[in-house]
């Protein structure tokens, strides 16, 4: 039986803190991730609470980035966002710190990659430009590969070496989707994510307040450059999947299906892409899902 641990009026076991804290971190990834959801679903129970608890201290830390308080704000809070993340415990107030220190044990799941997710949001709140590709593939390192060598360690792979190389590549395919998919959005926000050596080669100016389709057929052929460079880094992170077992390979699949489909929308008809944020609907994410646990996805 847990220990007691007070709480307020009442008091409560240290096993019902943990198993309401992972509690709260399900709610969080089912209402905040529309399309990671419909694969951390599919995974047992253990991994589905780690995963969740993963997903939401990185939710939070992306809402910081992306919220609208003064930089300033957003640095201090991105600061002791890290400060929390190396000092999660089972005795913590905060049920997502509470969910996040009990897999960490029971999983060993790293928290050093939370680090990178944190750089990387840093570099958004003080409006990094990226001159070139690589320097782009480094962003997407830090956001998404972390989040990818994270899940890994959930997961469950036999080659940590082998595995972490191609969840990190993973996890750059659905960055670079996800960049392409919010131009629009990004722009109108200020940011530009798309390399400075590309936009020149393409003849394309993208500062705040310039206009996304003074030339819609440069703007195309840009966006569908760097789709087929997606493409490349899905070749090799999909090669993660026979890795795994066969509920995690669901799970995985299911999560780089709804964002390879994306990127095959986008790449198919770029004007969209820059007039409308592409979006799966939720039937079709769910089929996604059901053919990634028979098997047969992405």
């Amino acid at each position: 039986m847990g220990a007691v641990v007070r709480v307020g009026r009442g008091a409560v076991t240290g096993s019902t803190r943990v198993h309401d804290a992972y509690l709260e971190c399900e709610r969080i990834t089912r209402e905040q991730a529309r399309n990671f959801s419909y694969g951390i679903r599919l995974l047992p129970g253990p991994k589905r609470r780690a995963l969740s608890a993963v997903y939401a201290f990185a939710r939070r830390v992306d809402d910081i980035g992306d919220g609208q308080l003064p930089s300033d704000e957003k640095l201090r809070l991105l600061a002791l966002a890290r400060e929390d993340v190396h000092a999660t415990s089972t005795d913590s107030v905060d049920p997502v710190l509470v969910a996040l220190a009990d897999a960490a044990e029971r999983l060993q799941v790293p928290l050093g990659p939370f680090d990178e997710l944190i750089d990387g949001c840093e570099a958004d709140v003080r409006g990094a430009r990226y001159r070139t590709f690589d320097e782009l593939v480094h962003y997407c390192r830090c956001v998404a590969g972390s989040i990818g060598r994270l899940s890994l360690s959930v997961f469950g792979v036999l080659d940590h070496v082998t595995g972490e190389r191609r969840a990190d590549a993973l996890g750059v395919a659905l960055q670079l989707t996800n960049i392409l998919r919010d131009v629009r959005e990004d722009h109108l926000d200020g940011r530009v994510y798309l390399p400075d050596e590309d936009l020149v080669r393409f003849g394309i100016r993208l500062e705040p307040g310039d206009g996304l389709t003074e030339d819609e057929q440069r703007w195309a052929s840009l966006i569908r450059f760097q789709a087929a460079r997606a493409e490349q880094w899905y070749d090799d992170g999909l090669r993660l999947l026979p890795m795994l077992d066969r509920r995690s390979r669901a799970c995985c699949a299911s999560m780089a299906g709804i964002y390879h489909e994306l990127l095959a929308r986008i790449a198919a008809d770029p004007g969209a892409a820059l007039s409308n944020r592409t979006s799966l609907s939720g039937w079709r994410k769910a089929g996604v899902a059901a053919r990634s646990l028979a098997g047969m996805a992405p």
